[in-house]
């Protein structure tokens, strides 16, 4: 087949296979946003009469049929066709012939595969914010149930100070709240539209308007000057990284207390046994595999970012092959955030405390604070003749 980037001369097959890598498996997912991008650009290339309206009017109709076509698996990018940038345009001319051709005119992959990258990334910064909200309420609906039920508060995983379902759950609540605005806050990241700076100096002589194409595609402007949108590269990605990675931290956390608090000898939680697995040697084990689980993904969440975060790092300008890098670690990002906001929502329904156990473990020390803090109030000793005055009582003086 014909290349975008074909000249005529013959390429090793080995060559062309390594620098293809991942990206027609990954491009699967940026065959809607390319399809969105490319209706655009028509349309803006019709209206500055550098193509007529009716071949507009067919490329826009065709990339709608060729996007609900690839939506419902009837076909899929293949190795020979790199990306879905080649995929897609290989599509059009096959359907309109002369007509497919004249859609590249005023752009390069460059600026295709970073538009695409964008709208993409909107609507995953979208969808993760309301997941981690959806979480939050979860959290909350848990510290409603089982609120009023004490728990020992912890520092240094000893007992430390009285606290309660509703603080420990209501904690993690807000900060799952703080993750999805913080999360919702990248949009200012990708809002503005880098079509139309073709390789990432522009397009010569052609009078695109890129403010159309802005306005049709949900953009805010144009990115200026043309070469800050390949020097942008990477930045808005490593930003949603990074969100997502605090988000995960944040389900690995609570995951790891639920662990902690499900063994026998903390037994302050029950899980459902639909919600645990079970051992192949030791009949009487209920594991609690999906929270493990949960806690280890932050690990691999912060190996994706950082190689979202050091392959543009030390780049010169301009546009450079080691940006295809980039997509793989991302996109396992994005799916292993929304997955573990996902499966936690859900498994939180099935968490129950169990009230005997936690007022089992409220034992007298955990009142010291408070008793010391009477003191004070009561008798008008300084805080830290109170606080010896309590820690002897408790042994801490002998």
């Amino acid at each position: 087949m014909t290349r975008l980037w074909d000249k005529g001369c013959a390429v090793d097959a080995a060559i062309l296979e390594f620098t293809v890598g991942e990206d027609w498996i990954l491009d699967q997912r940026l065959v809607v946003h390319d399809v969105a991008a490319s209706i655009a650009h028509a349309r803006m290339l019709a209206a500055q009469k550098l193509i007529s309206a009716a071949d507009a009017i067919a490329i826009t109709s065709a990339l709608t049929d060729i996007g609900a076509a690839h939506a419902r698996g009837e076909w899929s990018i293949q190795p020979e066709e790199e990306d879905a940038h080649t995929a897609l345009e290989a599509r059009l001319v096959a359907q309109l012939g002369e007509a497919g051709k004249r859609v590249h005119l005023g752009r390069s992959r460059n600026d295709q595969v970073l538009t695409a990258m964008r709208l993409w990334l909107r609507a995953e910064i979208a969808a993760l914010a309301e997941m981690a909200d959806c979480l939050a309420q979860a959290a909350e609906a848990l510290a409603a149930r089982d609120g009023a039920l004490p728990l020992p508060g912890y520092t240094h995983m000893q007992r430390a100070m009285p606290s309660t379902v509703g603080l420990w759950a209501g904690g993690f609540a807000a900060e799952f709240r703080d993750d999805a605005a913080s999360v919702r806050r990248l949009m200012a990241r990708v809002a503005l539209n880098p079509l139309g700076s073709a390789a990432g100096y522009g397009v010569p002589f052609l009078p695109l308007d890129r403010s159309a194409t802005s306005r049709e595609l949900g953009f805010d402007a144009p990115q200026e000057p043309v070469t800050a949108c390949q020097l942008s590269r990477g930045k808005s990605e490593a930003a949603f990284a990074f969100e997502a990675s605090l988000l995960l931290q944040d389900i690995g956390r609570m995951a790891a207390d639920l662990c902690l608090y499900a063994t026998s000898e903390f037994a302050f939680v029950r899980l459902p046994h639909e919600f645990t697995t079970g051992s192949s040697i030791m009949p009487q084990k209920r594991n609690p595999d999906v929270f493990e689980l949960l806690r280890a993904r932050s690990a691999q969440a912060s190996a994706d970012l950082f190689a979202v975060l050091n392959v543009p790092a030390k780049l010169t300008s301009g546009y450079h092959r080691d940006l295809q890098l980039i997509k793989a670690p991302l996109f396992r990002m994005a799916d292993v955030a929304r997955g573990c906001t996902a499966i936690l929502t859900h498994a939180l329904a099935g968490v129950r405390f169990d009230a005997e156990r936690c007022r089992v473990a409220m034992d007298p020390s955990l009142f010291a604070t408070e008793e010391a803090c009477k003191l004070v109030v009561q008798e008008g000793l300084p805080f830290r003749d109170a606080y010896q005055r309590i820690a002897a009582r408790y042994g801490g003086a002998k």
